[in-house]
């Protein structure tokens, strides 16, 4: 967990490490819904582009006073602590995140960069044959960008690289439905956040070595369980702040959390038909699950799974998607009696007030589990 902890804390060093060691090109990417398959065939490492907590003095020429995570972005950008990046590529989603991606690329001249379209409406009749289109368009860029082809033998590899990650980390939310998992939430969302910026390939070599490991851990301390909803995250600091008042984050539904991960790419003879059908088959945030309305009724079956005792809603501020979906899971959450608390998140924010906020939801929803465990007040 050391060797993982290391890595995300110091992920540009890692990526320049990586490009010195390989001689390969990195490719960040801002949305989760980037085809990184495409981009490990090509021979490039796909990095996702994280926000920091550093004070900001210079995107308000650059951006609107919105966004604080992708206002951070573009500051790293401006700062050069992405200064090891060959390329960037965005993805059809947040509008602030394709702000910070074009005023990067308008301020880097020479920068490749790509954009991606992913329908909004993912069970579009034809969205699978857009994006597989948008896919082989993205192939061709790459291709002309690094001067080889992407052959079917490079996806499948890269195709089974990806499986394989997914899975092991699915292993690692598996413990994490024990009764007394052996694995904190904090431990397991810095796996999910180190797998966006390492070498796959790299990382399940490490992972097959640490899941043994966890098995053979003494399960921790009991506390309150909760599940972690809302925005994209950078870093672990909400569930550390869980841990210290008593409680465990054991799942979450964030686009970059279990949703990252919860699908495979199956295998078939059109290679970019098979990526197309499981990006677009993967579970959806408040960003494309705005036709069907499938999210309420997927964190419902995530919470009675991993038997939460309650919900915490992170929202960012100004994150417009999460912020109109959010009534259709407060009616889902009020409907089943679910506890819940939602607060707005700037990254700018000291955490006491945050801390004031989950002690008080843990507080309400400790004596339920007193009587429903048969715990003790001691």
């Amino acid at each position: 967990m050391d060797r993982f902890r290391n890595i995300l804390e110091n992920r540009h060093d890692y990526a320049r490490e990586w490009k010195k060691r390989t001689g390969g090109r990195v490719l960040g990417y801002y949305e989760t819904y980037m085809p990184e398959e495409v981009a490990y065939a090509a021979g490039a490492l796909p990095v996702r582009i994280m926000a920091g907590h550093r004070a900001d003095d210079v995107t308000d020429r650059q951006m609107y006073g919105n966004c604080y995570c992708t206002r951070d972005m573009l500051r790293q950008f401006l700062e050069g602590d992405y200064d090891y990046v060959d390329g960037v590529v965005n993805t059809e989603g947040c509008q602030w995140m394709y702000n910070a991606f074009q005023t990067a690329v308008n301020r880097r001249p020479g920068l490749f960069s790509h954009y991606i379209f992913v329908p909004d409406y993912t069970d579009g009749r034809t969205s699978k044959d857009v994006l597989k289109s948008e896919l082989g368009v993205f192939r061709g860029r790459l291709e002309e960008w690094t001067g080889s082809a992407i052959t079917d033998g490079a996806l499948d590899a890269a195709i089974d690289v990806y499986n394989e990650n997914r899975r092991l980390l699915r292993r690692i939310y598996e413990l994490r439905r024990l009764d007394r998992p052996a694995i904190l939430g904090s431990e397991a969302m810095g796996l999910l956040l180190a797998s966006q910026i390492m070498d796959k390939a790299e990382m399940n070599v490490m992972l097959r070595e640490l899941i043994p490991e966890i098995e053979r851990r003494a399960p921790a301390e009991d506390g309150v369980r909760l599940m972690l909803i809302g925005s994209e995250t950078y870093d672990v600091e909400l569930e550390r702040i869980v841990e210290s008042a008593g409680g465990n984050v054991v799942v979450d539904e964030l686009d970059n959390g279990s949703s990252y991960i919860w699908n495979e790419t199956i295998p078939m003879q059109d290679r970019l038909m098979a990526l197309a059908l499981r990006y677009l088959g993967r579970p959806h945030s408040a960003l494309k699950d705005n036709v069907w309305r499938r999210r309420p009724q997927r964190i419902y079956e995530l919470y009675e799974d991993f038997h939460a005792d309650g919900v915490v809603i992170a929202k960012q501020i100004y994150c417009h998607p999460h912020g109109s979906d959010m009534y259709a899971v407060w009616k889902m959450l009020r409907e089943r009696n679910i506890p819940y608390h939602t607060f707005e998140r700037d990254t700018t924010l000291p955490p006491s007030e945050t801390r004031q906020r989950i002690e008080a939801l843990i507080g309400m929803i400790k004596p339920g589990m007193t009587r429903l465990r048969g715990w003790s007040e001691a």
